[in-house]
């Protein structure tokens, strides 16, 4: 099976670099610009079955994306965001400003240093291992897409990779980008040359 990642397109919250997390945020008017370049981008593609994280930036990504292609899209729990904990709602600025810098800290080492109440990284893997097995057995050899978000798509990345978590933001995963994964292979990462320049982050 290959699978397309795609990450919804920019919020207004991504735009003002604010934490989302769990918080539910719709696309802003560049993520739905954003979205409809990754549907053209799509029509090349033998896709033939999508999935989408439940969260409104993910379901409006693919509402527009695949408007016109005829491809039905099934929402999956377990290709939500993480949770970022007591961030949620805050401006990279404002976590910078605390004391011992926790942002520099969690750029570090994202396992080690995470957000208070965040959900662990490994249990953000495990519940993705199970969404895509589970996307596996239903969808068979075909190409699949997945429509979901930045944190989900770099933690999967670096689960096919084999590395710590620590690592996990030395992996960029942009809105609107793909990711290509022939499993267990990782055959591209952030890709974004469908989006025109005025639309890449």
């Amino acid at each position: 099976m290959r699978l397309l990642l795609a990450r919804h397109g920019q919020t207004e919250w991504n735009a003002d670099r604010r934490f989302q997390g769990h918080t539910d945020v719709p696309l802003s008017p560049r993520g739905r610009a954003q979205a409809h370049a990754l549907g053209r981008a799509l029509r090349g593609r033998p896709v033939t079955a999508a999935y989408v994280s439940p969260m409104k930036r993910a379901v409006e990504t693919a509402e527009i994306a695949l408007a016109d292609a005829g491809i039905p899209f099934t929402p999956i729990e377990e290709l939500r965001e993480l949770s970022l904990g007591e961030w949620e709602g805050c401006t990279v600025d404002e976590i910078r400003q605390q004391d011992g810098d926790p942002y520099a800290a969690r750029l570090r080492a994202p396992l080690d240093c995470p957000p208070p109440g965040a959900e662990p990284l490994p249990d953000v893997r495990d519940r993705m291992v199970i969404a895509v097995d589970r996307i596996g057995e239903a969808h068979g050899d075909g190409d699949a897409l997945i429509i979901a978000h930045g944190g989900v798509i770099s933690v999967y990345a670096c689960h096919l990779l084999g590395c710590s978590f620590n690592q996990l933001w030395r992996l960029r995963v942009d809105n609107c980008s793909l990711t290509v994964v022939q499993t267990p292979r990782l055959v591209t990462l952030n890709d974004t040359h469908h989006l025109p320049d005025e639309l890449q982050s």
